[in-house]
């Protein structure tokens, strides 16, 4: 079906819009009768070649509306891929696999003395056993499982619990998809009827795939399952998610998982990126993270060549600017802008590939002469800031995911409104920014977070998270950095529900303003963070903590912590107790 239908769209001449409606019902789709495709694919394994579902190249003005079907997938493919399109919308269907790679098992008894526990794996089948070691079969591939997700029976993440490694001494069959699991860390931590969902580290394959592309929309689009992120945009113009959902497929699915990585990922974008109305449950990470992607200078060729380079080994390949895009530099240690002048590429071109496709290293020509200080005895990187875009997320549920809830690295307009963030396992929110390992871009200096519920965020730690809402931009030199990263933010209107003290960390941050939030507490957890403050601040300027409400009221000395600041830079007032 996918083949032909887009053969037809690529050989129409007229450019006026049309809609593709299919008749709901269940589609299936193999390997065998898939498009084969060479991608780079941001925040990815770059292995080639992919099989692709719907290959979506090259078209303009088409609306796909599946009007309720499901299109189920199998083996390892990726379901949608757009590139080089414009205008094209996605509406009115589920996407799910008929055999995931990740898998589940559920404790069913516990033996102490013995050193082992049984449990039933689900989906059930499909798997084996090689020399005491569980591997799972595919439909076409393989799976050794390394790393695992604890779920208590409804379905929240297992406090404290994160990343716990399959590693047990042995693995046999009792009986057909009933496991005796020996010789793990687990059988003294566990208890009866918690799921472990078993996973690696592996991102092949994202559910849907947007490339160089202009007006996206997808509405009413539900991802039950990816093997990678559900949905990685790239290079791409104006983004829409209205409806669009990472999540189970009701309240009576037998899975707990959903996506192998974040829900969705927006990397080098430009435009407006609205994500609304959506439901994120299930993720092995987060439910949105925007930002660009650093490179490198790996040689000064002359006062206005430098020769740069992708560094993360899941983040190269694809275009990553063009000529007449601006661009600023920063020293990577302390993340700091090398000066203030933004300057225009004139030039780039890749040099260890014919083009950009495939690419790792590049040339790049500038209009103007670069700060001397530039060049590969240093670390400095570049920021494309042409390919950074404005923000929207407003109105989702985000809950029972690993890692965090939502992460923006853009310095344009972010709001964040109306969004219930429920029993995210790390922080909710994480204004980031890397030049030293993950490489993506970048600072903050207009940013909303306002009208979000918060329920007991936090559950576990992961990297960066702080606190519930955590302004952790990577910096290893924060000592000698004498210009602040994130500015311009305000966080109010918010409420926090939360069994323990960490509500908002910050570092190198300059005008943060936290106002007219309610704060109250619950004992569903024990508090065990290693950030006992509400605030903690670390080299800031500028903050502003008023008309607060705390349920057990706000003591400034002790429940707020600010390192390498002036002690002047924090205003607290008119802040009200209602215990």
């Amino acid at each position: 079906m996918a083949v032909k239908l887009i053969e037809q769209l690529q050989l129409r001449k007229d450019t006026s819009h049309v809609i593709v409606s299919i008749p709901k019902g269940r589609y299936d789709f193999y390997p065998d009768s898939a498009f084969v495709r060479e991608y780079y694919i941001s925040n990815h394994d770059q292995d080639n070649p992919k099989k692709v579902g719907f290959a979506l190249e090259n078209l303009q003005n088409v609306t796909i509306d599946g009007q309720g079907s499901e299109f189920v997938f199998h083996g390892r493919m990726i379901p949608f891929a757009i590139l080089k399109g414009r205008n094209i919308a996605l509406k009115n269907f589920s996407i799910d696999f008929e055999l995931p790679a990740l898998r589940q098992i559920r404790i069913t008894e516990i033996d102490t003395g013995k050193n082992e526990l049984l449990a039933e794996i689900y989906p059930q089948g499909n798997y084996r056993i090689d020399n005491g070691k569980l591997v799972l079969l595919g439909e076409g591939y393989e799976v050794v499982p390394q790393v695992s997700m604890v779920f208590r029976p409804d379905k929240r993440l297992a406090h404290i619990r994160r990343d716990i490694s399959f590693n047990p001494q042995s693995v046999t069959e009792v009986s057909p998809n009933v496991l005796r699991i020996q010789g793990w860390n687990q059988v003294k931590e566990t208890s009866s009827d918690e799921h472990y969902v078993l996973r690696s580290w592996y991102r092949p394959t994202p559910g849907i795939f947007v490339n160089e592309c202009t007006n996206t929309v997808f509405e009413n689009v539900k991802v039950h399952y990816s093997e990678g992120m559900a949905l990685l945009a790239q290079m791409s113009e104006n983004i829409t998610l209205d409806g669009f959902s990472v999540c189970l497929k009701d309240v009576d699915d037998p899975r707990f998982f959903t996506a192998q990585a974040d829900a969705t990922h927006f990397s080098a974008c430009k435009g407006v990126i609205i994500s609304k109305n959506g439901l994120y449950e299930g993720m092995a990470d987060d439910a949105i993270n925007v930002h660009g992607t650093y490179l490198r200078v790996t040689k000064r060729v002359n006062n206005n060549t430098l020769q740069v380079r992708y560094m993360h080994p899941q983040a190269w390949g694809f275009l990553w600017g063009e000529t007449g895009d601006s661009v600023q530099f920063v020293e990577s240690k302390k993340m700091e802008l090398v000066d203030k002048h933004i300057n225009t590429i004139t030039l780039i071109k890749a040099i260890d590939k014919p083009s950009e496709f495939g690419a790792k290293e590049f040339e790049i020509t500038f209009a103007d002469t670069l700060p001397q200080e530039i060049s590969e005895a240093g670390k400095f990187g570049i920021e494309n800031l042409t390919w950074t875009p404005e923000v929207i997320f407003s109105d989702n549920i985000i809950r029972n995911n690993r890692a965090r809830g939502a992460l923006f690295s853009t310095p344009k307009r972010v709001v964040c409104e109306n969004n219930l963030f429920d029993h995210t396992h790390g922080s909710a929110i994480l204004l980031c920014g890397d030049c030293n390992g993950w490489y993506e871009t970048g600072a903050c200096k207009n940013v909303v977070i306002r009208n979000n519920k918060f329920i007991n965020a936090l559950t576990a730690t992961y990297q960066f998270t702080n606190a519930v809402i955590s302004i952790y931009p990577e910096i290893p030199n924060l000592k000698d950095q004498q210009k602040f990263f994130h500015s311009g933010i305000v966080i109010e209107n918010n409420t926090f529900e939360t069994f323990h003290r960490p509500l908002v960390y910050a570092k190198s941050t300059s005008g943060l303003v936290f106002r007219n939030n309610t704060i109250t507490y619950n004992a569903e957890f024990e508090p065990f963070h290693w950030n006992k403050y509400s605030f903690f601040f670390e080299k800031v300027a500028n903050v502003t903590i008023e008309n607060n409400s705390f349920e057990k009221g706000l003591d400034a000395g002790k429940d707020i912590l600010v390192n390498q600041s002036a002690d002047d830079v924090i205003a607290v007032k008119n802040n009200q107790s209602t215990k």
